[in-house]
């Protein structure tokens, strides 16, 4: 049994006063978002020691797994982040006058633009995976070893898909 965590103390006071409640999937989604937020800003943190916040590590990241040479176009980085095309503007405004990326015109399409990370955005961006994935992994060894973190990443799997097929 490991120690008691602040979800415990949420659990304990509902079966206080509704001791008829099953609240196993507050259990689980309340310690998943608490999770979520405390590494959230631990990797914010990783970035910010680059000089990009998280939303900017996203375009980043996603035009480098597109792979050389690593160019989409902004409607499809809006697609995959889920950002409105407002929203994806303002970032590529700041990434852009920053050097980490370059908005070019489309040679496919006149009125399309092409966005390219330059090698200044491939550096940074290869360096803040790299720092962000040392804090996750740091996180993990402390707490599970590798056969547990790959039957929690399994478990998640299973509850982010059939959660998100069914909504």
């Amino acid at each position: 049994m490991t120690d008691k965590d602040a979800v415990d103390a949420i659990i304990e006071q509902w079966a206080a006063v509704r001791p008829d409640l099953d609240t196993t999937a507050m259990e689980v989604f309340g310690r998943v978002y608490r999770l979520s937020r405390a590494m959230g800003d631990r990797i914010e943190q990783t970035y910010a020691r680059l000089g990009i916040s998280r939303g900017e590590f996203d375009v980043l990241a996603t035009l480098r797994r597109a792979d050389a040479p690593y160019t989409l176009s902004p409607r499809r980085l809006s697609a995959t982040l889920m950002l409105t095309t407002g929203g994806m503007t303002g970032r590529l405004d700041k990434l852009e006058r920053r050097g980490l990326v370059r908005r070019s015109p489309d040679p496919h399409d006149r009125r399309g633009l092409q966005v390219t990370l330059t090698e200044e955005g491939l550096a940074v961006v290869d360096e803040a995976v790299g720092a962000g994935l040392a804090v996750q992994k740091k996180a993990l060894e402390g707490a599970l070893d590798g056969p547990q973190a790959e039957q929690l990443a399994g478990l998640l799997r299973q509850l982010l898909t059939t959660t998100t097929s069914t909504a």
